[in-house]
């Protein structure tokens, strides 16, 4: 049979099963055929790959509260974390690339800074770039120092050698490298950098039973050389480094200065440099200015003249009505001291009584008045004078009238002294600085600033008066002495 024939066969047996063909009464003849039926089968419902982990379900019917384990299994992953890089510090994050790769930074620092804060202490920040031998990066992390003005200077340089790691010197050894201070020096004879002595170069030759000889001043020395004939390279005697054009006349400081005295000399200057031995260059840095360094003062005595004008108001009006009342008291007395004259006059010489029974009654009058005086001044202990009695009848109005305003004296007083004493500060660094402060102006006005004068002259008579008392008590002390 032929091949095509073949084919035919097997892809009808392949095919469909037909069924027999059914005539209908009708002009045309149709042939039915069915095919067999197919099922999609589904899927069943029960655990599979997909769903038989938690990620495969929805979170409605996942346990929310954790368990032992999991808690166990947490901290044992974190701890093995931990041990891994301590271990191994290499593998942190960003320690795959090299120190050549990092960036510059823009902001980067370098020069120091010294800063004020409201402790009256100085901030000494410095970039120190010394452990740093990469030279892409700049933003090395500063040092920040915290000293106090009457520190000496080598407390500061102990604290930065602390920072700093050691150096070879020239026989190999560890050593701690040297840290200077210098500071532009603007006095009158000011050092010329460009003006040097020649340096003296002296040829040291290996003779053997050497002699010295002094010509014209010049020692020489004369002899035999030695087997090697050789002459030893000439020593130069101080070098001196090349000056710095932009930093003209900076002279080093003793250690032993206090630091607030070469801060207030660098001042002038506006900068002083910290020499660290073994660094390429000095690290320069800016003093502040007679503003930045009293900024906190100033601040500070603002806030106090501002409550201070608040109060001295009211301690305004309550000292004049004191004032005003203790006149009408004196007034008053006077009135009294002239109507008994009058009284006095007037029985004695217009009525019958006479001068015979008035004498008696005015003497017993007037020392009953000295008795009663002398008493008074002894139970309040005063100074038997019309100024201490006026200044207690002073006083004594002010206190009624002070709780009658609602003034807090004590406050008053803390505000005054504190004023007093933050002004005192300010003047101290203006006399360092060389300024013309305004007292007026930072206290808040004329106001405040004649309030703290007022209480400044009543301590001064106050300590006067202490001395006075103190010289006569020793002097008594000393006659009472002699007596013995």
């Amino acid at each position: 049979m032929k091949p095509s024939i073949l084919r035919a066969l097997g892809s009808a047996g392949r095919s469909n099963r037909c069924w027999p063909t059914s005539r209908i009464g009708h002009q045309c003849t149709r042939t039915f055929g069915q095919s067999t039926r197919l099922r999609l089968r589904e899927q069943s419902k029960g655990v599979t790959a997909e769903n038989s982990t938690s990620q495969g379900q929805p979170a409605a019917n996942l346990s929310q509260t954790v368990g032992k384990e999991e808690k166990e299994h947490y901290a044992r992953v974190v701890e093995h974390s931990k041990q891994s890089q301590m271990r191994s510090p290499w593998m942190r994050e960003g320690s795959d690339k090299p120190p050549v790769a990092r960036l510059r930074s823009a902001g980067a620092m370098v020069k120091g800074k010294l800063l004020t804060t409201p402790s009256r202490m100085l901030k000494l920040i410095l970039p120190l770039t010394t452990r740093d031998v990469n030279k892409d990066r700049k933003d090395v992390e500063p040092l920040a120092l915290l000293v106090h003005p009457q520190q000496p200077l080598s407390y500061l340089e102990r604290l930065i050698q602390s920072e700093l790691p050691v150096i070879k010197n020239e026989s190999g050894n560890d050593k701690i490298p040297a840290v200077h201070f210098r500071a532009q020096d603007l006095g009158e004879e000011a050092i010329d950098p460009d003006r040097h002595q020649p340096d003296e170069e002296s040829e040291d030759y290996n003779f053997e039973h050497s002699e010295d000889f002094k010509i014209d001043g010049k020692t020489e020395r004369t002899g035999k050389l030695n087997e090697s004939g050789e002459v030893a390279r000439p020593k130069t005697v101080n070098p001196i480094k090349e000056p710095d054009p932009e930093h003209p006349n900076f002279v080093r400081w003793s250690p032993s200065t206090e630091i607030g005295d070469f801060i207030r000399d660098a001042a002038r200057g506006k900068e002083f440099s910290v020499d660290i031995e073994g660094a390429p260059e000095p690290i320069y840095v800016a003093v502040p200015s007679f503003a930045d360094r009293t900024y906190y003062l100033r601040m500070r005595l603002r806030k106090t003249a501002k409550q201070i004008s608040g109060l001295a108001d009211i301690k305004t009006e309550c000292d004049k009505l004191a004032h005003r009342s203790a006149q009408r008291v004196a007034q008053g007395g006077f009135a009294v001291l002239v109507g008994w004259w009058g009284s006095v006059y007037v029985l004695t010489f217009q009525t019958e009584l006479g001068w015979d029974v008035m004498e008696p009654v005015t003497y017993l009058v007037g020392l009953s008045t000295l008795i009663g005086g002398y008493m008074w001044f002894l139970y309040h202990n005063r100074e038997v004078s019309y100024r201490s009695a006026m200044n207690f009848t002073v006083s004594k109005r002010q206190d009624k009238l002070y709780q009658a305003k609602g003034f807090d004296v004590s406050k008053w007083d803390g505000l005054v002294e504190e004023g007093n004493r933050l002004r005192r500060e300010i003047k101290m660094v203006a006399e360092e600085y060389d300024v013309d402060w305004d007292e007026a102006k930072e206290a808040g006005g004329e106001k405040v600033a004649k309030a703290l004068r007022n209480e400044r002259k009543k301590k001064q008579m106050a300590k006067d008066d202490e001395d006075e008392e103190g010289k006569k008590r020793k002097k008594s002390k000393e006659e009472d002495d002699d007596d013995d």
